[in-house]
């Protein structure tokens, strides 16, 4: 079988990779640069707790020795504390910001050390052509050639050639928000904790800038957005070092500290959605499908999504077969997901960026706006919390055992700590991108014991065996609690952290053909059976 290839070798190409080799599936990442990428402090990236898991998983690197873990968050509007958050253990994980060049650094030393994965740099797609059986790529450039794959993906972003090569169309906003962005060593006084610092008191210069928000980088570094009003106003590096030192000033009380200026910039925002995220065997992911990243939203995360639904997917399609229904399930789900943040954020962006007037003085507007960004930047709700599949083609059918635990069918599942089939602790999350699927019994007490003890006994020798028998390979893990799940009950989760259901005890039955709807078993029958009766 010919290697899968992915076009673009930045982190969401590079992902894509290396989730595949954990699967034992080879790929051709085609680089059209030297493989080296350029260091720039003020090109950052804000990961969520499950896409910064995935990225460590991948890398086996600790990523939080590259980058930083907000220790909290701060949001004002003029000099008043609108909302104040602290990340501490027993709340959710703190997001972790990095620099870009850092984390594409960090996978492509991964990448080195897999050999199922194959760089080639320098290596400029100019032409793609499929037929029944695979897929025929050419590159040009010093080592110009024809690369022979299975599946083509572009992760080659916003201006994709795969995507132009398929004449997909990419209609959406041009310009949504710009920012004018600084990157600088300076002491503040909140070490550490993210701010988001709405309406500031003090004079601005230039083009006027509402908005403000500080992201701590590690050696004392800071990143430094300035949101720009809308239009085309030129921003000279007089009139940003000029903003720079306003800034600081009204911070820390009238006197600019010592800073280390290291990049600026400027970052526009656009939001567009592809019409089509594959045909035939290419597919699209990341900014070469869709972008997004106003009111504090990042699109990386997203594209990180993207590449974790579709290498599993892939995966049991390269091993076994074109397999239509679950990979046909990767554009509808993720597809929806990015659809409706987009929707989300053009909802709430009038409300966030429009003129004063009578809005401005309702009682409570301030709040529910700042309630709004901050969402967007942590994470959380409708704008900034990852999408669920709850109308995905692969859901199960309802049934007569499914229960209802505090993460609803086709969301993420949340971490808790399990034990293995070889008694070892680990953490949920741990088990992901395996390919697998994970079946956890909710078995309160067995983490004190030992698992000879706890193996062999009670429900578990017959759903052992219900697990054996499952239609797709599948893991079987134990653990003492999950938030809503009560004693007893069975989860299933998708090998990319999505629920699938929960069960109120063991019953073979009814997980064996949720499985089956997983993997696109259920779906396939229906088309089969659509098809016959045509």
């Amino acid at each position: 079988m010919d290697p899968v290839i992915v076009v673009g070798a930045g982190p969401v190409g590079l992902t894509l990779a290396l989730a595949l080799a954990r699967q034992e599936v080879p790929s051709v990442v085609l680089d059209e640069g030297p493989g080296k990428d350029e260091q720039r402090p003020a090109r950052t990236v804000v990961l969520r707790e499950d896409t910064a898991a995935l990225l460590e998983r991948l890398t086996g690197a600790a990523l939080g020795e590259y980058g930083v873990r907000w220790a909290g968050w701060r949001s004002l509007r003029r000099k008043q504390v609108m909302n104040e958050i602290t990340f501490d253990e027993s709340g959710p994980a703190a997001p972790l910001h990095i620099a870009q060049h850092v984390l594409t650094g960090a996978l492509r030393a991964a990448v080195a050390d897999e050999p199922l994965v194959k760089l080639a740099v320098d290596s400029r797609l100019d032409a793609v052509e499929q037929e029944r059986s695979g897929i025929t790529a050419h590159t040009r450039g010093p080592r110009g050639t024809w690369w022979r794959g299975s599946y083509l993906i572009g992760c080659d972003g916003p201006r994709s050639t795969v995507r132009k090569l398929q004449d997909i169309r990419f209609p959406g906003r041009t310009a949504v928000e710009r920012h004018a962005v600084a990157a600088l060593r300076v002491e503040l006084p909140w070490e550490g904790r993210a701010l988001l610092h709405r309406m500031p008191p003090w004079r601005q210069s230039g083009p006027s800038a509402v908005e403000v928000t500080a992201r701590p980088l590690p050696d004392g570094v800071w990143r430094l957005d300035w949101l720009l009003p809308p239009g085309k106003d030129l921003v000279t590096p007089e009139i940003l070092v000029t903003r720079i030192r306003e800034t600081l000033a009204g911070w820390t009380d009238g006197s600019t500290p010592a800073y280390d200026l290291l990049d600026t910039g400027v970052h526009v925002v656009h939001h567009r959605l592809a019409r089509r995220w594959r045909a035939g065997r290419v597919f699209l992911a990341g900014d070469a499908a869709h972008l997004l990243g106003a009111l504090g939203t990042q699109g990386l995360d997203e594209g990180l999504r993207d590449a974790d639904n579709l290498a599993w997917k892939l995966a049991p399609a390269w091993h076994h077969g074109h397999h239509e229904a679950l990979l046909e399930s990767y554009q509808t789900e993720r597809r929806a997901a990015i659809a409706a943040r987009l929707r989300a954020a053009d909802q709430a962006l009038p409300v966030l960026r429009g003129g004063g007037g009578l809005r401005q003085m309702v009682p409570g507007t301030a709040r529910g706006h700042d309630a709004l960004l901050t969402e967007g930047h942590l994470g959380r709700g409708p704008l900034g919390a990852p999408g669920g599949y709850a109308d995905s083609p692969l859901a199960p059918p309802p049934s007569e055992g499914e229960i209802q635990v505090d993460t609803a069918p086709g969301s993420p599942v949340t971490d808790v700590r399990v034990t293995a089939e070889d008694g070892t602790f680990v953490r949920l999350r741990d088990r992901l991108g395996r390919g697998a699927l994970l079946v956890v019994l909710i078995a309160p007490g067995t983490g004190v014991w030992d698992r000879k003890h706890w193996v062999s006994a009670g429900v578990m020798p017959r759903l052992a065996a219900a697990v054996t028998a499952l239609p797709h390979p599948a893991e079987l893990l134990v653990a003492e609690d999950y938030p809503g799940a009560p004693a007893h009950s069975v989860l299933l989760v998708r090998p990319d952290g999505h629920l699938v259901t929960a069960l109120s005890g063991v019953r073979p039955a009814e997980l064996y053909a949720a499985a089956q709807a997983a993997v696109g078993g259920a779906a396939k029958e229906k088309a089969e059976a659509a098809s016959s009766a045509r």
